[in-house]
């Protein structure tokens, strides 16, 4: 049987990755900062979060309709297709993360209700209940040809397994010395290998993965759909989940793929956080005004010509000139010389 146990994450992980995580956090605690001072400028993000985040986990899986339609959806319009009932279902699942994760936790309960949820709708039978059958994890070529990408745990051992998962998550996260944000991704990819559903693991996984966002401090999800970006770069993601799973039934697999792919997803929702509180909040100000709440406002360093697709209206003479005020103001921090030269608040002097 599969052995769950996390403790490698204490002191097997590559330097790079622990840097990153470093770095996201440092993030997170600047977005908590600036979402003190502007909360409607978040609020207004809230509802388009949704939207996408239905629309990009239901996308990964074929499953679409318009844009409109996810809107319409997404407010409660009812469904009508066999595509429209999963989409709801996945909306309505998602809904009860975002309220209610305070009191939630990760357990079989949880996940069997996601899956109820996205299933009921289209396999009122099979909705929440673990697989009777063998599934497979399959590619398909543009040739017509198929191919295994991995054999999941036998409908048998789900049960098991699933247990086991949890036991060593709980495990795992009351360890100090684990970085939950680390944690997530091997859980997920467990999760993924043992596939205890017969259709629809992939959707509860980012259910999940949404949830343990959520109880490890991170309401970024809230803001920027998650599922969204992992839409976007779906092809490296799935070769993440590949590299990681290869070894997996005999213990030798490794993790440090799917590390790496969720902290670069993680990072793009911030980066995508930054970009649209810039676009809601600069619509109005002056121009100067707008390249400096721009540099003040960045999570993550930014360029001249970052700032100059940011403000297309905006002549690279004023950017520069705001550029050099407030670096005599040491209201900002250069980082690196030259065309690749970054600015950054300076948090010296806030």
């Amino acid at each position: 049987m599969k052995r769950y146990d996390y403790s490698f994450l204490k002191n097997q992980i590559p330097g790079n990755i622990v840097g990153l995580t470093n770095v996201i956090a440092d993030l997170k605690s600047k977005e908590g900062f600036r979402k003190l001072q502007y909360t409607k400028t978040f609020e207004s993000l809230r509802q388009k979060a949704i939207i996408e985040s239905v629309k990009g986990s239901n996308a990964i899986e074929g499953i679409v309709t318009t844009d409109d339609r996810i809107s319409e959806l997404v407010n409660g319009s009812a469904p009508v297709t066999h595509d429209e009932l999963e989409i709801t279902g996945y909306k309505d699942a998602l809904n009860i993360i975002h309220t209610n994760y305070e009191s939630m936790d990760i357990d079989e309960e949880v996940i069997r209700m996601f899956h109820r949820l996205i299933e009921e709708g289209t396999n009122a039978a099979g909705a929440g209940e673990f697989k009777k059958t063998n599934n497979f994890i399959m590619e398909y070529g543009s040739d017509g040809t198929r191919r295994v990408r991995f054999k999941p745990v036998s409908p048998g051992k789900v049960p098991e397994n699933v247990e086991q998962l949890l036991l060593a998550y709980y495990d795992a996260r009351q360890d100090s010395e684990i970085s939950p944000l680390l944690l997530i991704p091997c859980f997920i990819l467990d999760f993924l290998c043992i596939h205890p559903f017969t259709d629809g693991n992939g959707r509860v996984s980012r259910l999940l993965t949404v949830l343990l966002l959520y109880l490890s401090g991170y309401d970024i999800v809230r803001y920027i759909s998650y599922e969204g970006q992992v839409n976007k770069y779906k092809e490296s993601y799935y070769n993440a989940l590949e590299q990681s799973s290869t070894g997996w039934h005999d213990n030798k697999n490794d993790y440090v793929p799917v590390i790496i792919n969720f902290l670069q997803i993680l990072y793009r929702c911030f980066k995508d956080l930054d970009e649209a509180f810039m676009d809601i909040s600069l619509k109005k100000a002056k121009k100067s005004e707008r390249v400096e709440s721009i540099l003040l406002g960045a999570i993550v360093p930014i360029s001249k010509q970052d700032i100059a697709e940011k403000v297309p209206d905006i002549s690279v003479k004023t950017i520069e000139l705001v550029l050099g005020r407030m670096l005599k103001e040491n209201k900002i921090k250069k980082i690196g010389t030259y065309k690749d030269a970054r600015y950054m608040r300076n948090s010296d002097n806030q």
